[in-house]
Parts: C-alpha cells; structure tokens; sequence
C-alpha cells in the first residue's frame, strides 16, 4: 500500500532555531517552512520534519542517515564546520571517525545538538 508514497522523516529537538540551523548551515539543507511547531527541510527530495518537543529521547543508535560517494571529504567537510564525530568501543575507526565493514561499506556518526545519532554512509562498490 505504501509502496509509492514518499517517506517523511521526523527528528525531534527542544530548540528549533538552534536545530534549523544545525540542519540548514552545517548539514547543508534546504528549509522549507517553519511554523512554531516544526522546521520542514528538503533532504535532497526528502521531506525532513524537524520537530519542537519537550524532551528529546536519545536511544543510542542512528535515526538519520546518509548515502554519500565520497565519505572521507563529507567527514572532512563536516569537521571543518565544527561536527564531532562519534567513537565507539569495539569498533576499529580510523583517525577521521570512519569505520569500515567487514563487507568493505564505510560509517561514520555523529550528534545532532540534542544528541541524535546521525550518519554518513558510503557502501562498497562491487
């Protein structure tokens, strides 16, 4: 039924101007609208509903993510505009954050400013 609808996908922060401008000057995207409740953002044909709350939950794993062709200059680029990128125990990340999977794809995370785990992902090309 849902197979030809497009995906909205919500992120949820406890300050959208400081939210808006993580998504809109570090990330990158294009804002849409913004009213007091959401700011909506263009993901590159995604609508991207950032979304006031109260409380933000942080479960610990990725909620957003990327599909990027070159993620070695897109971890660089993030970096220089001030992103820190996250470190996990157990997995072998190389000087930039990046960790490679056994099946050769590449990741690499980072925090939203309320915390949300986001990512950037280049998959192995065969």
């Amino acid at each position: 039924m849902l197979h030809s609808s497009d995906v909205i996908a919500f992120v949820s922060t406890t300050d959208l101007g400081r939210g808006r401008a993580f998504y809109e000057q570090t990330l990158g995207l294009r804002v849409v609208e913004q009213n007091d409740f959401a700011c909506v953002l263009d993901a590159h044909g995604t609508m991207l509903r950032l979304t006031a709350s109260g409380s933000v939950a942080t479960p610990g794993y990725t909620i957003l993510g990327w599909n990027v062709a070159d993620i070695a200059g897109t971890v660089a680029e993030l970096a220089g505009r001030g992103v820190s990128f996250n470190r996990y125990d157990g997995m072998d990340q190389d000087d930039a954050g990046i960790w490679t999977t056994p099946g050769g794809d590449q990741v690499a995370w980072f925090p939203d400013p309320d915390g949300n785990v986001l990512s950037v992902t280049q998959f192995r090309k065969d």
